[in-house]
């Protein structure tokens, strides 16, 4: 093999770390997602086994947070779909930076745009990550009794620093 075409494949290597750093983050991110749905399901079974047998006020806090949880699972697949759409785009990327290397192509526009594509579904996965730790912060309150907190609650807690 001639000395350029090794300096060639040398650069494509170095230029595809990268993406590769992207798509070991990817590839945490997506632990992490995974493990929130997995948390996520086990409570939806836990409702539904009370769900059955729960009347009342009771039953209707189960439904409402049933819908809640739903909502969750939801947006929590979407976050995972757009994760690892950014994964399978930044190994088209790595791709068209070997082709070109390979080929003398001019890809390097080609690229650029893959390259944003990934960064934007990374961008959409965390923001329905986000979402879904908010959707789920929205359902577990610490009841103020609990807190030692008088009537005014939790403008009484922010206020004191706690």
């Amino acid at each position: 093999m001639a000395a350029s075409a090794i300096g060639a494949i040398a650069q494509t290597i170095q230029l595809s770390v990268t993406p590769v750093f992207l798509l070991v983050a990817t590839g945490s991110l997506l632990n992490v997602f995974t493990g929130r749905l997995a948390r996520v399901v086990d409570r939806s079974r836990v409702l539904l086994d009370h769900w059955a047998s729960a009347e009342g006020l009771e039953h209707e806090r189960i439904v409402a947070e049933l819908r809640v949880v739903d909502r969750r699972i939801d947006v929590i697949n979407n976050s995972i779909a757009a994760a690892v759409a950014c994964g399978i785009v930044v190994c088209l990327l790595v791709a068209l930076l070997f082709t070109q290397a390979f080929t003398g192509l001019d890809l390097n526009v080609a690229a650029a745009w893959v390259f944003v594509i990934a960064t934007l579904l990374l961008l959409a996965s965390l923001i329905l990550f986000l979402v879904e730790v908010r959707l789920a912060t929205r359902v577990v309150h610490v009841p103020m009794e609990a807190l030692g907190l008088g009537p005014a609650g939790r403008r009484e807690r922010k206020r004191s620093g706690q």
